[in-house]
């Protein structure tokens, strides 16, 4: 049975809200888990070990973010389907997912050999850091595959729009995770080892909640059925999700790769614009992690609003959650505005960074109303399968930053800002221009 798109203007925001709202806490929560472990680390005291999970955190995130397309393509192929009112179709989609799931867990595992020294080595990690890493690192390595597997779940649930179990399940694991660092960590002090085995036994116990919730209705059983089907695995359908993969992949990758130039960009700059950055980059990300939420509703509503092929309820939608896309980040904006300099300056005692993190607040309070169109943008082209589309903006949004960078010399630190805040508005200006051309030719021209 396919899912109905909502009509009238009450209940599309309902039904936008209803999405974006438990996704925006799903973001929240999948935030705390590291939080939980630099917390509990550092309670032991050990600098060295604090290091080590630090290091190895990132080695690992690095290696797997960019895979994070297994959900987001999950996302726009389940809600597609579900457009069309078709449950095999939505049930292709997992099964694929979950075989590029696993095959590319598998590859991850065997390149362990190669991948751990190479990443401690590029992070910079020696010494006993480097040792308590290699630890951590060798204990959570295999949580690579269930990762990936949680990926493939949660967008499928998504694309079914039960945000909310995806959301239960992210606190479950939360609560999970925590309780098993303090045991672990705190209680039989078995220090870095204790919080890679918090960590992966919490991937775990999410992948095996996301799959409880997942076979109501029989699901996981039409999952394994699908799998065994040749059909499923027809080479044109392969194709299309490797099409669809390789350009979100592509697409991680030039975000990484602005992120780098603008970590390295403010190191030029000494160590006190360095950590004034970090500071402010931290209220960036808090402010995309919460505007994600509605991201994640256009690429449900919008991918079946193409399944279904209706034009107008596409056009609809994509007005719509712009539109309280842009209210939430006037109030993200608003409490910034209020309250961020003095949360901002709490981060350091070092009176040169609180100093230098007041006078470039600004720049933090703008992003939210920067950004929001972007993110919106992203989820509709993910949930209309124009991902390529999505890469070649990007890409120019990315070679725009680069030649923006120079202002840094003229402008400091404020230069090196403003080209960030450009890029993101590059990144907007772009979809936007290509998004009638892309529905014209993506939907009937009859279609309702």
């Amino acid at each position: 049975m396919g899912v109905k798109i909502a009509i009238g203007r009450s209940a599309s925001h309902r039904a936008i809200l209803a999405i974006a709202l438990p996704a925006m806490l799903t973001n929240v929560a999948t935030a705390l888990f590291g939080l939980a472990d630099t917390w509990v680390i550092g309670r032991l005291g050990d600098a060295s070990a604090q290091g080590g999970v630090e290091v190895g955190a990132k080695l690992l995130m690095t290696l797997l973010v960019v895979f994070n397309f297994l959900r987001s393509g999950t996302v726009a192929l389940t809600a597609q389907a579900a457009g069309r009112g078709e449950e095999a179709a939505q049930a292709q989609a997992l099964a694929r997912a979950f075989g590029v799931a696993l095959a590319i867990g598998a590859i991850v595992l065997a390149a362990a050999p190669l991948v751990i020294p190479l990443g401690l080595s590029m992070l910079g990690a020696s010494g006993a850091v480097a040792a308590q890493a290699r630890r951590y690192v060798e204990i959570r390595y295999v949580g690579a595959v269930p990762w990936l597997l949680n990926c493939a779940l949660a967008g499928w649930l998504i694309g079914r729009r039960r945000v909310r179990a995806v959301l239960a399940v992210e606190v479950g694991a939360n609560i999970t995770h925590i309780a098993l660092d303090v045991g672990l960590v705190l209680g039989l002090r078995l220090g870095v080892e204790g919080v890679a085995a918090a960590t992966l036994t919490s991937e775990t116990v999410k992948l095996l909640a996301l799959a409880i919730a997942a076979s109501r209705g029989g699901s996981i059983r039409r999952l394994a059925s699908e799998m065994r089907r040749a059909e499923t695995w027809r080479a044109a359908d392969l194709l299309a999700l490797m099409r669809l993969n390789g350009a979100l992949f592509g697409r991680t990758l030039l975000l990484m790769i602005a992120t780098v130039l603008l970590t390295r960009a403010g190191a030029r700059q000494g160590a006190v614009v360095l950590a004034t950055n970090a500071i402010l980059y931290q209220f960036f990300i808090l402010s995309a992690l919460l505007l994600d939420g509605f991201e994640s509703a256009a690429q449900v509503l919008c991918g079946e609003a193409v399944g279904a092929d209706r034009r107008l309820a596409f056009a609809s939608v994509t007005r719509e959650i712009l539109a309280l896309a842009g209210i939430a980040a006037l109030v993200v904006t608003a409490v910034y505005a209020l309250a961020g300099g003095r949360l901002a300056a709490s981060f350091s005692t070092a009176p040169a960074v609180v100093a230098s993190v007041r006078a470039h607040i600004g720049w933090a309070i703008a992003m939210p109303l920067a950004g929001f169109a972007s993110y919106v943008f992203d989820g509709v082209f993910i949930g209309a399968s124009w991902t390529r589309a999505m890469l070649a903006t990007m890409a120019a949004a990315v070679a725009g930053f680069v030649a923006l960078l120079p202002l840094t010399r003229i402008l400091g630190d404020d230069g090196l800002w403003l080209a960030f805040t450009l890029f993101l508005l590059l990144r907007a200006a772009g979809q936007a221009a290509l998004l009638p051309g892309l529905t014209r030719r993506s939907f009937a021209p009859v279609a309702a």
